[in-house]
């Protein structure tokens, strides 16, 4: 485990996936190890939000996701995104078969919901976050709750909660905040 040593302000902003913190004072938390950014590609050039993720092996399964989805192109493209990015280990804890099913080409369109619910039209930087209800890209809101000691929580639309555990890894078109759960869009 690492320790992230940023107070969050949170605020809202929209599209597929954010959820950061900081603020001028400093406190620690305990949180997962974040995703180290891409080595190949140097620190004035990170490359975009879909290449960033590739090089992280700890976002294989996203990767897999956004591929069946189709949305590699998207991340890939122009614009700033925010995306709350789930690890491996995320994905790991939904139900047996959950992953394999939502990766079936039948499912593309309930795929690509739950992947546009990660992510927000612009690129928000932890230290610019707050508490609030934030819109998506799928269209749904998310909860955002920063904790006193600069945690931040998301709450989706059924209720499932999800923690930043890694900030501000840049792209050249956005930004990704790590976190621990899957997030789910409310039921239509």
């Amino acid at each position: 485990m690492t320790k992230w040593t940023r107070n969050v302000g949170l605020a809202a902003t929209v599209v597929l996936v954010l959820a950061a913190c900081s603020s001028n004072d400093t406190t620690e938390t305990t949180t997962e190890p974040a995703p180290a950014p891409m080595e190949s590609i140097a620190p004035e050039d990170p490359g975009t939000i879909a290449d960033v993720a590739s090089a992280n092996p700890d976002f294989s399964t996203l990767v897999a996701a956004v591929d069946a989805a189709g949305l590699t192109s998207t991340l890939a493209g122009e614009g700033q995104y925010t995306v709350f990015a789930p690890t491996n280990e995320a994905f790991d804890a939904l139900p047996a078969g959950t992953v394999d099913s939502l990766l079936e080409p039948k499912n593309k369109e309930q795929l690509a919901s739950i992947l546009t619910y990660h992510v927000l039209p612009s690129g928000v930087m932890a230290a610019d976050v707050t508490s609030g209800e934030i819109e998506t890209v799928n269209g749904a809101t998310l909860d955002i709750q920063v904790g006193s000691d600069g945690t931040v929580t998301l709450t989706d639309g059924q209720g499932n909660t999800a923690n930043v555990v890694a900030t501000d890894i840049v792209a050249s078109n956005g930004v990704i905040h790590v976190i621990d759960a899957v997030l789910l869009p409310p039921e239509k």
